[in-house]
């Protein structure tokens, strides 16, 4: 699987309240045209956890890819 932007995933993301979750950050992306290689990625992400910023999800996607 190819890397997936930070930039790309923000820009599918832009508008979501933070703090937000898994199911709540792949749902705003499904709405904004995310791409499946994305998607999948956001699905990769802790259930559990509250993501509090932008730059808070994107450490936690860094360490999943």
């Amino acid at each position: 699987m190819a890397k997936a932007n930070p930039v790309e995933i923000q820009k599918h993301l832009k508008g979501v309240d933070y703090p937000a979750n898994k199911k709540e950050l792949t749902k705003h992306a499904k709405k904004q045209g995310a791409d499946k290689e994305i998607l999948s990625l956001l699905e990769k992400l802790p259930d559990d956890e509250e993501f509090d910023s932008p730059a808070d999800l994107n450490k936690a996607i860094g360490e999943i890819i």
